[in-house]
């Protein structure tokens, strides 16, 4: 079976700054027509997105997706709920797993796996304002690293 192409469209890289990030799963994502051609033209937000689980269902709240320019009246809201597609099971464990202390789900990215749409949502615990800190701080070290072996390799 050849391998499918994946093609990322959109990463939610204040989601890693905010929140540990547990586990990573993968979910298809329930589109219309006109959503998938602004998808194509990488016009979306994941931003201040998250997911909940309602009535045995994955809903993807928050997430921005443009209307398309020549999508006239077949254009949705952009801010409507997009259902999540996981296995019931999945579904099942994630909804245990959010009734612990502090988790929640939040989607990382939106990617083009093949021809379908597939959303990578993370189970995150929140970050305090001093782990905040501490993970800047490292970056900050780690680049300051990088920078002086660099300059150590051209000398």
């Amino acid at each position: 079976m050849a391998e499918k192409s994946i093609k990322v469209i959109a990463q939610n890289k204040k989601a890693y700054h905010d929140y540990f990030i547990e586990e990573k799963y993968e979910a298809g994502i329930e589109l219309f027509g006109t959503e998938v051609k602004s998808l194509r033209a990488g016009k979306v937000n994941l931003k201040d997105s998250f997911c909940k689980v309602y009535g045995g269902e994955l809903l993807a709240l928050g997430v921005h997706i443009s209307p398309y320019e020549q999508g006239n009246l077949f254009n949705k809201d952009p801010l409507r709920h997009k259902r999540l597609l996981m296995h019931k099971k999945e579904i099942m464990k994630l909804n245990g797993l959010l009734t612990r202390d502090g988790y929640s789900l939040i989607p990382l990215s939106l990617y083009f796996k093949g021809s379908r749409v597939k959303m990578e949502i993370g189970l995150c615990k929140g970050k305090k304002l001093y782990d905040k800190r501490e993970s800047d701080a490292k970056r900050d070290a780690n680049r300051m690293i990088e920078r002086t072996m660099k300059g150590a390799r051209e000398d």
